[in-house]
């Protein structure tokens, strides 16, 4: 009896239907002018928390879509004629900048509390943290004194032995080997030498490269700051270096979709992550730098003006991209000559 009682239960619609008539939407279904669309490059960990306080907050119910940077762009381009997502929560932002044409410009409402050096003249995205990129070593199996610099890693007791994310597939990892390239002086030949260095060996995602030298399959890595201070914290046998002849800070962000189907809560979204509230989570929580110039920088990290910072031109980085994602599979021999 009680499985003739489930099988009238899910025919009721169909029938409804029939009879030209729509069935009742589910009671917990949110209206569409309660709901978001996020894609994010974020870890689960970084992301969650976040996403959870901004539905608790404004009652909007956020879809969640995650994976690497560059596949998320390519498919919001792919998805511009009918779009889904409202927003892209995580990237370089050199990588949202690529994609720009995706993006509408938008300026966040507090806007003006965001550090200069963190902002978008056009407003194509919205900073949420600061990442300077470091190399990591295994302090058991590596001395302090072998790895300071980005020179270091072409020393021959690292070759094949670095761990390094797919720049295809990785913002972070671009990011990484346009620093290397302007810690270089901008000659590309120093993107060759790294190349050696790899002997081949990538990695498909920018976490695989912290996991990869705590197991000690990888002797060294090049990953950011963040990353590398939470495992730190863990208490995996790791240390970082700000590299000795440069590192850069770019951050990462968020941007609007253009046609975005819930626009105005894409907007909330946005003005939620640069907020003082998660601004002062991504010190405490997440080891990561703030964007806000009214929020205290961690103590125990050292100030960018101790650090030797090269000069990291975004839009050029942006405008670049594709020339030296290609340029990079040429040298790993990716790409037929």
């Amino acid at each position: 009896m009680k499985r003739r009682i489930l099988i009238l239960a899910l025919l009721l619609p169909l029938l409804a239907g029939c009879a030209g008539k729509q069935p009742e939407p589910h009671p917990y279904t949110p209206a569409q002018d309660r709901r978001l669309v996020v894609y994010t490059s974020h870890k689960e960990e970084v992301y969650t928390p976040i996403i959870r306080e901004f539905e608790e907050r404004t009652g909007i119910w956020v879809d969640v879509v995650s994976g690497g940077t560059n596949e998320l762009l390519q498919r919001i381009e792919q998805e511009q004629d009918a779009p889904k997502a409202d927003v892209m929560f995580g990237g370089g932002v050199e990588s949202l900048e690529s994609y720009r044409d995706c993006f509408t410009p938008y300026i966040c409402r507090e806007s003006d509390h965001i550090r200069e050096r963190f902002q978008s003249e056009s407003g194509c995205w919205t900073p949420f943290s600061a990442l300077p990129v470091v190399l990591v070593y295994h302090t058991k199996l590596v001395t302090a004194e072998a790895v300071t610099s980005w020179e270091d890693l072409e020393s021959p007791a690292f070759r094949g032995k670095i761990a390094f994310a797919d720049p295809q597939i990785s913002g972070s990892s671009y990011t990484a080997l346009v620093t290397r390239l302007q810690a270089g002086g901008g000659d590309e030949s120093c993107l060759a030498g790294l190349c050696a260095a790899l002997d081949g060996r990538q990695l498909d995602s920018s976490g695989a490269v912290l996991s990869a030298v705590a197991s000690g399959s990888a002797l060294v890595g090049i990953t950011l700051e963040e990353t590398a201070l939470q495992h730190i914290a863990a208490g995996e046998d790791i240390a970082l270096v700000y590299p000795a002849d440069g590192t850069a800070c770019v951050p990462d962000g968020s941007a609007l979709v253009k046609g975005a189907p819930h626009g105005d809560n894409a907007r909330l979204f946005l003005d939620f992550t640069v907020s003082a509230d998660v601004q002062s989570m991504v010190g405490q929580r997440f080891c990561r730098r703030t964007v806000r110039a009214d929020i205290p920088a961690d103590p125990s990290l050292p100030p960018l003006a101790t650090l030797n910072m090269v000069s990291y031109d975004v839009e050029w980085a942006s405008r670049n991209r594709d020339r030296l994602l290609s340029d990079w599979s040429f040298l790993l021999g990716e790409v037929p000559s």
